[in-house]
């Protein structure tokens, strides 16, 4: 070790190559590349070795090693601040919802009740937020697509949003996606301002909202609970001055402060490629302020403001905390929840920049493992997993609590297992995202994802199961806990087809005429009968007909007909899925 001192803690990423290594161990890359041959590793200064090798490698030298991600690797030097340069800013609202509950209407009342007309009478932007000004002070509302303020910026562990305004409709009461939005929040330990719309309308029944609230945790004001209710019509302006007046006065009580004499840091809200003017992206400013010619990074990329746009589509020359800016002047489109940051100087930001997509390229995939069945009991009893998080999706109410519950009581000292979300319908993308923040698993119950979700899921790395019995889910969940997993049967998917024509044949039943879109099928194969992704019916093939003649199996592109042990009822449009499955030895 000739007389080099070895730090204490050094941070790496998930990923890093031997040299670098080397550099941060404050060692020659020759003695690094020797120990790790020693370990059983050949590698050259060049390779990448995984957290864990870097880990016993460090820990030889008595240094311990920080996991960091791929912002935080890169540190940027932070400005001094002094607390009495800070000053309050303005709230960050998102609004959410279920469908057709008045979300889109109540930001459009808003903004035209509330925004002080510009001279220009500029026409407005969608940049995805805006701000409006009230006699009380001035909002910044995000009018982002559902949950994507919350749960893609969640998964960079950046929380951009201060408040949120749950619209309930007073003639629907709370709905599948009303309770999701409810969750988010939750998860994200946001403030819940509930704004009960269509109070105007002759259906309108605020009490019944005021219990199905209350069964979520939401226990009005008015009920002597800590919930801010407002009551509202979006559509005849009515209430919509009480609700801003709320958000400012729950705003009041968080004390948000910002520091507007630094220079500016912020999250990409939304960003795209404009035909006219190149990358831009729309950046919240979340402290400092930004003006126009400071260099940024932008996630992994890096730029130069060129210009500021407002929400009226005004150019600007500067913005400071809380203020919603389309900014121009972007080398490429950076992905919406990437962290903004001014860097005084561009040469520096360029360097950085360049630092980040190497690391990028080196395969920083994700600084947190993915639970997922087979490596549960591993993180449990490495200690890394304290709470086993759990996202449940079902054909009908009833399965999810019965699942909720049953899955809950297999708390342990050691794991506490919690569902973050439990619903109806079909695992959509909102779902994945959701897990991946949460680093949870998902469950779906009669019920199946669509192509993109699972592409998606892949790439997130979250684990989606299917199940059809209550007692197969509790059973391998707990199973999983206790490191017991044995999947010896595995179920393997062999093709699809789908249910063109219904020939009614008496004394046999329904045929199913079909075309197989992908995959083949086999006459001793089992089947699922899926409508709109929900699972109907789960049996064996009776048989298998080409034309009027019996046939062994048919392959991709073919028709052929079906019968069906103990299910007749088919819909053209169903979805048949075909499976077999098979026992396979556990691989360690």
């Amino acid at each position: 070790m000739s007389g080099t001192t070895v730090p204490k803690e050094i941070s790496i990423m998930e990923n890093v190559q031997v040299g670098e290594l080397a550099k941060k161990l404050n060692l020659k890359p020759g003695d690094v590349i020797a120990k790790l041959m020693k370990m059983g590793m050949m590698v050259t200064i060049n390779n990448v070795i995984d957290s864990d090798t870097a880990i016993l490698l460090a820990d030889e030298y008595g240094c311990a090693v920080k996991i960091v991600s791929l912002y935080e690797e890169t540190v940027i030097q932070e400005e001094k601040d002094t607390p009495e340069d800070y000053i309050n800013r303005p709230p960050v609202v998102t609004i959410m919802g279920h469908v057709d509950h008045g979300k889109t209407r109540l930001l459009d009342t808003i903004r035209k009740s509330a925004v002080i007309d510009t001279e220009s009478g500029g026409i407005t932007q969608h940049i995805g937020a805006y701000q409006v000004a009230t006699p009380r002070g001035v909002i910044t509302f995000l009018d982002t697509p559902g949950h994507e303020a919350f749960t893609s910026m969640r998964a960079r562990g950046a929380s951009i949003t201060d408040i949120v305004v749950l619209v309930v409709a007073a003639d629907d009461g709370v709905k599948p996606q009303t309770i999701e939005a409810v969750n988010h929040a939750k998860a994200a330990e946001v403030p819940i301002i509930v704004a009960i719309n269509k109070i105007d309308l002759p259906a309108a029944n605020v009490d019944k909202v005021f219990q199905e609230l209350t069964n979520l945790d939401l226990l009005p004001e008015e009920w002597g609970g800590k919930t801010i209710v407002c009551k509202i019509s979006a559509r005849e302006n009515i209430g919509i001055d009480k609700l801003l007046e709320m958000i400012l006065i729950q705003a009041e009580m968080l004390t948000l402060k910002a520091n507007p004499n630094r220079i500016a840091k912020g999250t990409i809200i939304e960003a795209k490629l404009d035909p006219g003017r190149g990358a831009v992206a729309t950046v919240l400013i979340q402290n400092g302020t930004l003006r126009i010619g400071d260099p940024f990074l932008a996630g992994v990329h890096s730029g130069r403001v060129r210009a500021m746009y407002n929400d009226h589509g005004q150019q600007i020359q500067a913005a400071d905390p809380s203020f919603p800016v389309l900014v121009t002047g972007l080398e490429a489109v950076p992905d919406a929840g990437d962290p903004f940051d001014v860097i005084r100087d561009e040469k520096e930001a360029r360097n950085i920049s360049q630092h980040r997509k190497e690391y990028q390229r080196i395969g920083q995939a994700s600084t947190v493992v993915k639970v997922t069945l087979d490596n549960m009991n591993e993180i449990i009893s490495q200690g890394g997993l304290k709470e086993l998080k759990i996202i449940i999706k079902t054909d009908v109410r009833g399965s999810a609590e019965a699942i909720k519950e049953s899955l809950e009581k297999l708390s342990t000292g050691d794991v506490k297992l919690n569902v973050i979300h439990a619903g109806t319908g079909a695992i959509v993308d909102t779902d994945v995202m959701l897990a991946s923040a949460s680093n949870a698993l998902v469950v779906g119950f009669h019920v199946r994802a669509n192509p993109r979700t699972l592409a998606l899921a892949e790439k997130e790395g979250v684990q989606i199961k299917y199940y059809s019995i209550i007692y197969d889910v509790v059973n391998e969940i707990k199973a999983a806990m206790e490191g017991l997993l044995e999947p010896e049967k595995v179920e393997k998917n062999v093709g699809k087809l789908e249910i063109r024509d219904i020939f009614k044949i008496s004394k046999v039943g329904n045929i199913a005429g079909c075309m197989v879109t992908s995959g083949k099928i086999q006459k001793n194969n089992l089947i699922r009968v899926v409508r709109e992704n929900v699972v109907i019916f789960d049996g064996k093939l009776k048989s298998l007909k080409r034309g009027k003649d019996d046939a062994g199996e048919v392959l991709t592109g073919f028709e052929c007909g079906i019968l069906v042990d103990g299910f007749n009822d088919f819909v053209v449009g169903d979805e048949i899925e075909v499976y077999e499955i098979n026992s396979i030895a556990r691989k360690l």
